[in-house]
């Protein structure tokens, strides 16, 4: 327990710091309402266009930050409040998800790279630890074979971890192509821009933390596999 604590003690540390740096940061740029009042939907709308994307559907999906674009069905899904809100931050959040619809388009490698490490990543997230823990049991009757199963549990998980390390330029991308465009188009102009720079950035830290997560549980787990510890 105390390996476990020493390892995932600063990437959690940097979660929670990641979680209050969305908050508040969208908090207070979801209040800044932009001087052509265009909403999160409206924005999007028009920057597909541009883009020659205009038979890509706008949708709204229920929660709060639940913003995405999906590859399979090539659909635009915006919170309500993104969707529906004049505001800074929607129009930030909204061209970050025309940014992966734009990455769709252009056949993106590290986009495609991703999707295809999926059903794998959903796989190793679920399965691994089962298999490493089972296998730090096993070995108690036979060490070859306990190994072994803790050795596919590890490699397992280490797909997760490699889908969380791919995710990372993937949305930089996206947020830098949302800078352009605010940019190109003049949606946000001045300190508008800024905040919504601001919120991409802060959003950016929620999966930098995810990565910084993973790569520790896997460490903690081949630690617990070869390092002999049982703690």
């Amino acid at each position: 327990m105390l390996l476990y604590l020493l390892l995932m003690a600063p990437a959690l540390i940097f979660m929670i710091y990641a979680q209050i740096k969305v908050k508040t940061t969208y908090s207070k740029y979801s209040k800044v309402y932009n001087q052509r009042g265009v909403t999160g939907a409206q924005a999007a709308m028009q920057v597909l266009r541009a883009n020659g994307m205009a038979d890509i559907p706008v949708e709204t999906v229920q929660g709060k930050l639940t913003d995405h674009y999906d590859p399979s069905k090539r659909v635009l899904r915006l919170s309500p409040e993104v969707a529906g809100t004049p505001s800074v931050a929607a129009v930030g959040i909204a061209l970050h998800e025309v940014g992966h619809a734009l990455q769709h388009k252009t056949k993106y490698a590290m986009m495609g790279l991703r999707s295809a490490l999926v059903p794998a990543a959903n796989i190793g997230s679920t399965l691994g630890w089962i298999l490493v823990f089972g296998g730090l049991l096993l070995m108690g009757l036979s060490q070859v074979f306990g190994e072994m199963v803790a050795i596919v549990g590890i490699l397992l998980f280490t797909a997760a971890v490699l889908f969380t390390l791919i995710t990372l330029p993937v949305e930089f991308n996206a947020s830098s192509r949302a800078r352009q465009m605010i940019k190109e188009t003049g949606l946000l102009v001045g300190q508008e821009y800024e905040g919504a720079s601001a919120v991409l950035s802060a959003a950016a830290l929620t999966y930098v933390a995810a990565m910084l997560q993973a790569v520790a549980q896997l460490l903690y787990f081949i630690l617990l596999v070869f390092g002999g510890r049982r703690d």
